[in-house]
């Protein structure tokens, strides 16, 4: 192999099953690993399935397993890689294969559905500071990639996606619940169909982020204080008890 070619190990196959093929592709500095696959694409599998749009990091359509870590197969440079070996390539565990790194992420969209949406309180002033509206702004950053949904091992590993609506989906709910404006309160949600209390915050999700989103301190960890403030305060727990209220 010449100093300006890597090789590259790509799955190939689908729902029932397939197999790693290499593939030499010549690097260009800059390179990253989608253009590598679209060599492949180009000049020896035209076949090859990939979901991608804007190769610019921001649309989180090109997920991938790049030796063994889940990444923007965009935003992944090959300077940075060790190209004396192979490159691996693998599609999203976590989520069902269509097609070779084609997967099945419409399980999220169904999650993100069952979020109580933002409910401003009736006759608020829609004014806040601005301290409050960098706070969730931050989530508003998140491209839907679901690397952390990927990497979570709540579904990864235990696939509990009946029981845990995931990291990406705590986001979004952390955007609602806490806005300065929002009348509503999920904590029940969190706690039972969202299954909050699976996450044991190994910070997993925030590492693979691609925009750098605080996912386990800034939106899982302030949400896993309110649920335990609502059900499990002892003295919040004898008001609801003496006054049958909450």
């Amino acid at each position: 192999m010449s100093a300006t070619e890597a090789v590259f190990r790509v799955f190939r196959g689908g729902r029932e099953g397939g197999e790693m093929r290499e593939y030499r592709v010549p690097v260009s500095p800059g390179m990253v690993v989608l253009d590598a696959v679209h060599w492949i694409q180009a000049h020896g599998a035209p076949d090859l399935a990939v979901r991608w749009n804007c190769k610019a990091a921001k649309c989180g359509s090109c997920s991938a397993e790049v030796n063994g870590k889940p990444r923007l197969m965009c935003k992944s440079r090959l300077d940075s890689l060790p190209l004396d070996r192979p490159v691996v390539v693998r599609p999203m565990k976590t989520f069902p294969v269509i097609k070779d790194l084609v997967t099945d992420v419409s399980w999220n969209f169904e999650a993100a559905k069952r979020i109580p949406p933002f409910t401003p309180r009736p006759g608020v002033e829609w004014k806040y500071d601005q301290a409050d509206a960098d706070r969730v702004q931050e989530f508003r950053k998140c491209i839907e990639c679901f690397l952390c949904q990927n990497v979570c091992h709540v579904l990864r590993e235990h696939d509990k996606k009946g029981a845990f609506v995931g990291p990406a989906m705590l986001v979004r709910a952390a955007g609602y619940e806490l806005h300065p404006l929002d009348g509503l309160t999920r904590t029940g949600f969190l706690r039972e169909q969202g299954g909050i209390g699976l996450c044991n915050i190994t910070k997993c999700c925030t590492e693979v982020c691609p925009e750098s989103i605080r996912i386990t301190d800034n939106a899982i960890i302030p949400l896993k204080e309110r649920v335990v403030d609502d059900f499990y305060d002892p003295l919040r727990w004898l008001w609801r008890k003496v006054t049958g209220k909450g």
